[in-house]
């Protein structure tokens, strides 16, 4: 196992993980924009829909996950780096699809993380990228937590609050 001095982003959907990512970028620290969302917006750009994107979900979750494993295997361990969301996400998603997660748990051994900042959900809202309702975000917020917790991490949990105060808040952490 390398440990790392990353630290992750994550939540269930609509819990301001993005906003805080872009705003780290802006101020000077390495960041890891969402895997999932930028291949669903790439695929959505050649005309998919995102039900076509998704049909074999499968395939789909095994391709985010293996994605997120490619990217973070090329990173250095020694740098303060920001995830918006790490491989342990997919264990999750894995499960909330009815897929069975051992291969997430196994890959997700193969990195430690320095913190993992778990987001409290904000007002659910749709927008083109999200195939998740209110229900099942609620339901992924327990399911992306508990995957983590499995792994053996204490969860920082993010409360709450303006956006200038959660980067203060996760920077204070470090």
């Amino acid at each position: 196992m390398r440990n790392t001095n990353w630290c992750v982003i994550t939540g269930a959907p609509c819990s301001g993980k993005t906003s805080v990512i872009v705003e780290l970028g802006q101020l000077g620290y390495p960041v890891i924009h969402e895997v999932a969302r930028a291949y669903i917006d790439q695929e959505l750009q050649k005309g998919k829909s995102i039900v076509q994107i998704k049909s074999d979900v499968f395939s789909f979750e095994q391709h985010i996950l293996n994605t997120k494993i490619e990217i973070e295997k090329n990173l250095p361990a020694e740098a303060l780096i920001f995830l918006d969301r790490a491989v342990p996400d997919s264990i999750g998603y894995y499960i909330l699809e009815g897929l069975k997660p051992a291969d997430p748990i196994q890959k997700s051994r193969q990195s430690r993380y320095k913190k993992i900042f778990f987001f409290e959900r904000l007002k659910f809202e749709e927008d083109p990228v999200r195939s998740e309702d209110d229900r099942i975000a609620a339901r992924l917020d327990r399911l992306l937590k508990e995957g983590y917790q499995t792994l053996g991490y204490d969860v920082v949990d993010v409360a709450l609050m303006p956006l200038k105060a959660r980067i203060d808040f996760i920077l204070n952490q470090l």
